[in-house]
């Protein structure tokens, strides 16, 4: 993993398994999605701010878990909500 900016919690990563294979919640209660991020603390996959929901947002404000990465195919980023930077995973 290379970084460009600085992240004081980078030690708050994990091997993580995400816990679906779409947004945990979107799932349950049956709405769609736009992208997802899975939480790198304990693997809860939810939908991007650009998605209705914002659960992905709604996890870090619950847990205080502070990275995610993209769910997405080919894409090797992450964003930490606390210093608000994003990290390059490639």
């Amino acid at each position: 993993m290379s970084t460009t900016v600085d992240c004081t919690h980078l030690n708050q990563i994990k091997d993580v398994t995400p816990k679906t294979e779409g947004c945990e919640e979107c799932l349950k209660s049956g709405d769609s999605w736009v992208h997802l991020r899975a939480c790198l603390t304990c693997g809860h996959v939810g939908c991007c701010d650009s998605s209705k929901n914002k659960h992905a947002t709604k996890h870090f404000h619950a847990t205080q878990h502070p990275i995610i990465s993209s769910f997405e195919p080919g894409e090797d980023w992450g964003w930490c909500y606390i210093d608000e930077v994003e990290l390059d995973f490639s």
